[in-house]
């Protein structure tokens, strides 16, 4: 596997298509928000933060969709794994993909971790995983914004994230970050 290589602000996202648990799939592409398409990358079903983190954004979609915003949250974890999720942390609207390609990860430009056993929250980690990511990414399938982690703390919360829509939209401000000839 190689090394991550971060994703470009207005540059094409790398080609995604995810299965979903709820049944059907997810293509980035195939999008068709009024503002933007957020992809919330998790470790997983063994991952106490994620439970809270998900949850979270599941309170909060009815917000997002006020604001023309498409979310999905995607991992690694299996089919299986995936409804478990769905059925034990509650989520009953958020869209859940599953069977994230690890090399895809990378591609998106996440870190990957070795499992260590068993998690505080009594599940098993995979042999390996994806850590977490936010990404916002417009109709044109291009990167608005992007927040990578290697380690499953300090998320940003996605009430922040609703305000900076809300100023992005009303300030028209443009994506930052895209400058390639330093």
């Amino acid at each position: 596997m190689t090394n991550p290589e971060p994703l470009l602000p207005r540059q094409p996202v790398p080609p995604l298509h995810i299965d979903l648990a709820s049944g059907g799939a997810f293509d980035p592409a195939s999008e068709k928000p009024e503002q933007f398409t957020l992809l919330v990358f998790y470790r997983g079903l063994h991952c106490p933060i994620c439970k809270t983190q998900l949850r979270e954004l599941e309170s909060k979609l009815e917000e997002f969709e006020k604001r023309g915003v498409a979310v999905v949250a995607i991992s690694s974890d299996t089919r299986e794994r995936a409804l478990q999720t769905r059925e034990a942390w509650g989520l009953t609207r958020l869209r859940i993909g599953y069977g994230l390609d690890l090399a895809v990860a990378r591609r998106w430009g996440l870190f990957i971790s070795s499992g260590r056993g068993m998690t505080s929250a009594g599940v098993e980690e995979p042999a390996r995983f994806s850590e977490p990511a936010l990404y916002l990414i417009r109709p044109d399938s291009t990167l608005y914004f992007g927040s990578v982690q290697t380690m499953p703390f300090a998320r940003p919360h996605f009430s922040d994230i609703l305000a900076a829509i809300d100023y992005v939209l009303k300030n028209n401000y443009p994506a930052r970050g895209e400058a390639t000839d330093v």
